[in-house]
């Protein structure tokens, strides 16, 4: 079995300063944790639980001046509103390339604009954009979720990071007929384009892909549905122990990517395990 990997795979610049950011925190505080997953990767999340770096979703359980970090996901400003009231210190680790549709938001709201969100709603990143826009913001994530939007006069538009190009371009046909005045902002992030287009290009010639990343991860699941679009295999996993003998008899090439939250061991780790299958 031959094994290709796409040329754009595995940690983006802000993953790795997420990581790096929440180490060195460790290295000088006794207490830190990070606010939910510091990413969207379990191996990730699990090897920082021992190193004494705690995820949590509330702040129930936080000590009066511990270390918070905020995820590369961002979050609400309300969220941090309570950070700052329970005396927490913050270290803020949210993806730059995250920051830019928060700030879009905020600004398109104050300048009478309606926001739209092209995204997944249960998000947290989008729940972190949201926050930021208001009460008037619509998250839409799909053509089906444009039609049912409402005509309004100003409308200003921005992306989820990991969202795919094509999702993007079908959302804007359905709603370019129902203002009059448009901002659109694509904040789709690079390393979201160089993955999809990677990993689109690989597809087109390999027997089988195989997609690794949590599955919780967008940016991985919207790989593995742009590889779909080729109609060749795709099979979508967290680790290499997933892997089954029957998914590659009848093939010769195997084509390996994954998400931005994926670290380089385990693309490997899944890599040596085709070849011995």
């Amino acid at each position: 079995m031959r094994v290709r990997l796409s040329k754009h795979a595995g940690f983006c610049f802000g993953v790795k300063r997420a990581i790096k950011t929440a180490l060195k925190a460790n290295s000088i505080s006794g207490s830190v944790y990070t606010y939910g997953p510091i990413i969207h990767n379990p191996q990730v999340v699990k090897d920082f639980d021992g190193k004494g770096i705690k995820a949590v979703e509330n702040l129930k359980n936080v000590k009066i001046g511990s270390t918070i970090i905020i995820r590369t996901h961002g979050v609400p400003p309300e969220v941090e509103r309570q950070f700052k009231l329970k005396k927490l210190r913050i270290i803020d680790a949210t993806c730059p390339f995250v920051k830019k549709p928060q700030e879009y938001v905020r600004q398109l709201s104050r300048d009478g604009y309606t926001p739209i969100i092209i995204g997944e709603a249960d998000h947290p990143e989008v729940i972190g954009i949201k926050g930021y826009a208001g009460k008037i913001a619509i998250v839409v994530g799909t053509p089906a979720e444009a039609e049912k939007v409402h005509p309004v006069k100003k409308m200003g538009i921005v992306v989820q990071t990991t969202q795919s190009n094509g999702n993007f371009s079908a959302i804007m046909k359905v709603l370019s007929g129902k203002s009059r005045e448009f901002r659109i902002l694509n904040t789709i992030c690079n390393a979201t384009h160089e993955r999809q287009d990677s990993a689109l290009k690989l597809a087109g010639e390999v027997d089988i892909m195989i997609v690794v990343g949590g599955k919780n991860s967008a940016n991985t699941k919207h790989l593995a549905e742009v590889c779909e679009t080729t109609g060749v295999e795709t099979r979508h996993i967290e680790a290499a122990s997933e892997l089954q003998t029957a998914w590659f008899r009848g093939k010769k090439t195997a084509g390996v990517t994954a998400g931005a939250s994926t670290p380089d061991w385990i693309i490997k780790e899944v890599a040596e395990r085709i070849k011995k299958l």
